[in-house]
């Protein structure tokens, strides 16, 4: 028994009450705890929580040791980090603790005095260092034509146990 794919490019996640309708209907269609949102790589169903290790946390840790001068600026100029997007739209935070944990298994603290933001709302940044480490900008450790964004977004899918067929 195994993980069988049974939707596609499944798309943002979306706010809480989206995400919320979206699992009662997987739960009605396939049933509960029989269905999971991931990812194929390397030909396998990755688990999405599995994926935030391999692929986002991954992609973050490639753009600080490929970028220290962005690693160096946001330690330098952040004391609190914060995701505009997710807090606006009630949509799911990756980056953050992407970055945070990057930090923290480094030995590293934010030292300055600002806000800054990961990411954009509504065309709205903090600093010039929020577009740089969005996932819109930052490339995709599996695949560097890809930014993090498109492809989390484009490959996400959705499995059911292969027993409950």
């Amino acid at each position: 028994m195994a993980w069988r794919v049974v939707e596609r490019k499944l798309g943002r996640a979306g706010g809480e009450k989206q995400r919320t309708a979206r699992q009662r209907e997987w739960d009605r269609q396939y049933g509960e705890d029989t269905w999971m949102v991931g990812y194929v790589i390397d030909g396998e169903f990755v688990l999405q929580d599995d994926a935030l290790e391999s692929v986002y946390y991954r992609s973050y840790e490639a753009h600080f040791r490929n970028h220290p001068d962005d690693l160096q600026e946001l330690i330098s100029l952040a004391k609190v980090l914060r995701n505009p997007h997710a807090e606006a739209t009630t949509g799911v935070d990756l980056q953050l603790p992407a970055i945070t944990r990057y930090l923290l298994e480094h030995g590293l603290e934010l030292q300055g005095r600002e806000v800054v933001d990961i990411g954009t709302w509504q065309g709205e940044r903090s600093h010039a260092i929020s577009v740089r480490l969005s996932p819109l900008h930052i490339r995709c450790v599996l695949d560097s034509k890809l930014t993090l964004e498109e492809w989390w977004q484009s490959k996400k899918c959705l499995a059911v146990w292969a027993e409950h067929e």
